[in-house]
């Protein structure tokens, strides 16, 4: 009776995070077509949660680098639900914080952190496979938004070589505003098939500790569908502080920057889905935006918004490692350190909620000035040159 309500509690403090994960990371699909006003803000999020529902249903790549990768579940160690619950703790406390900062950091590190200082507590670092996690880890998280940047910045130059004739004239790049709908979706839907994919591996991860499922095996229908469901949900919600930041903080974007963001952005996730890398979507997400704001000549990068979230990068695997590790130490107590680990959670969790409400972001103040102005791809015209009087 223990181990069942131990599991049950894991599961729905899965499927939480797996909500956090969608409103802390909607920024990385929509902030740009909001910042441009390609989309309104809850037209972007409602289209964003329902691509992200469906990429859920497109891999289980992902899923398996967890529960079978990063953690030596089975033959080499046993390993409880609890830590997994206390895993879990870590993560979600680190996104609400990153959350309330407005800091667009990495949902998938804080869970990569969160059970890494739990197993490391609970079972020691014999139960951490290194390799896995520098391999489909540290190395993605190195080598996506460079890359992704690269991408964007080049995608950028080429998209106002091609279209150099249209300056001076008035919606002379409006096209691009139009294609973001169709690149934004794109990044939505490759979102859904990468993060959704982390909290089925922990439920998975979950119930083999569990004795539930064989180690090694597919994720189960009703794992993929809870999940889906919760990051769809979750992305619907919005998450405005990080949008406002991914947006509007980091340089001042145009259609033509927004696009090609996306478009590098979207290549990159669904490249690394492919091969089962569990790489940050946010990361991939803020690297896009700087490159397009290095392409487009005249636009300022603000670097100083740029190393608040490079800090926050740093920190994510850290702090939510210890946060896990110290839930977890709680957690050995048995049920009553599990539920101790939840009463904290829940406190810190709605403080947090409160503390937000003093300076609140919403679809109404979240909108840059460019998308106010209804000129997000308006250039005015150029004055007609002066004749020249015959003297």
């Amino acid at each position: 009776m223990d181990l069942t309500l131990i599991v049950v509690l894991v599961i729905a403090l899965a499927l939480f995070f797996d909500f956090t994960n969608g409103f802390h990371d909607t920024a990385n699909a929509m902030a740009t077509p909001i910042a441009t006003g390609a989309l309104r803000p809850k037209v972007a999020v409602g289209l964003a949660a329902i691509l992200n529902l469906v990429g859920a249903f497109l891999s289980t790549e992902v899923a398996m680098t967890i529960s079978g990768g990063i953690i030596k579940e089975g033959d080499v160690v046993d390993l409880g639900p609890e830590l997994i619950f206390a895993g879990l703790i870590g993560a979600i406390v680190w996104n609400m914080i990153t959350w309330l900062l407005g800091l667009p950091s990495s949902s998938s590190h804080a869970l990569f952190g969160g059970l890494i200082g739990a197993v490391i507590v609970g079972a020691g670092l014999g139960a951490i496979d290194f390799s896995v996690v520098m391999s489909k880890v540290i190395l993605p998280a190195i080598l996506a938004p460079v890359t992704a940047g690269v991408i964007a910045y080049a995608a950028t130059k080429l998209a106002y070589v091609i279209t150099r004739r249209s300056d001076g004239k008035p919606d002379g790049r409006d096209g691009f505003r139009h294609a973001q709908i169709f690149s934004s979706s794109l990044v939505a839907l490759a979102h859904g098939t990468n993060d959704a994919q982390k909290t089925m591996g922990v439920i998975t991860l979950t119930l083999v500790a569990a004795g539930m499922q064989e180690a090694g095996s597919d994720v189960q229908t009703w794992v993929i569908v809870t999940c889906a469901v919760a990051i769809a949900l979750g992305t619907y919600m919005g998450g405005w502080r990080i949008i406002k930041t991914l947006g509007t903080g980091l340089t001042d974007v145009k259609p033509a920057q927004g696009f090609a963001a996306e478009t590098a952005t979207a290549a990159t996730i669904l490249a690394s889905t492919n091969v089962g890398f569990a790489l940050s979507t946010t990361q991939v997400a803020s690297g896009s935006v700087i490159g397009s704001g290095l392409g487009r000549r005249g636009s300022k990068v603000r670097w100083r918004t740029a190393g608040r979230i490079g800090v926050g990068w740093l920190l994510t695997l850290p702090a939510a490692g210890a946060v896990g590790a110290l839930a977890a130490a709680v957690a050995h107590l048995g049920v009553i350190g599990v539920l101790i680990d939840a009463v904290v959670g829940v406190v810190v969790i709605v403080a947090i909620f409160v503390w937000s409400r003093r300076s609140e972001v919403t679809p109404d103040n979240v909108m840059s000035e460019v998308a106010d102005s209804g000129r997000a791809v308006k250039i005015k015209r150029n004055p007609k040159p002066k004749q020249r009087v015959k003297s």
